[in-house]
């Protein structure tokens, strides 16, 4: 067609947002739950999207179709167990930036309540090694 511009094979729009993945582990610990505070808190400021980490882990179709549809896979684990990290990658998924809680400062125990001046430094810290 004349006067038709076409794009080239794998090239985006500028004008698109990246789809950046946030996989948070959520685990039964205090580090474990402010992985996912973190992951709301990224959300929020428009840094990426807050995943289902555990559809990935429980092999969701529908989850597993969203993640390969992102630009970028960050897993926020809060020990070095590292449990969200390695559901994604035994889905086949690589992880672009991965970091751990207890490895930025954070003392894993079994508290759930968030201490909320702990939550911001924890924040901070993690914007920084995620360079987001």
């Amino acid at each position: 067609m004349a006067g038709e511009v076409k794009m080239t094979e794998g090239v985006k729009c500028t004008c698109e947002a990246a789809i950046v993945g946030l996989y948070a582990c959520a685990g039964g610990s205090n580090v474990g739950q402010m992985t996912n505070k973190v992951a709301v808190e990224l959300t929020k400021k428009g840094k990426g999207k807050i995943m289902c980490t555990v559809g990935i882990g429980g092999d969701v179709p529908g989850i597993l179709k969203s993640t390969e549809g992102t630009d970028e896979i960050i897993a926020i684990d809060g020990c070095a167990l590292m449990c969200a990290k390695r559901s994604l990658e035994r889905a086949g998924f690589t992880v672009d930036k991965h970091v751990i809680l207890s490895e930025l400062g954070m003392k894993k125990n079994k508290e759930l309540d968030l201490n909320e001046n702990e939550a911001n430094e924890i924040m901070a810290k993690v914007e920084e090694a995620l360079k987001i």
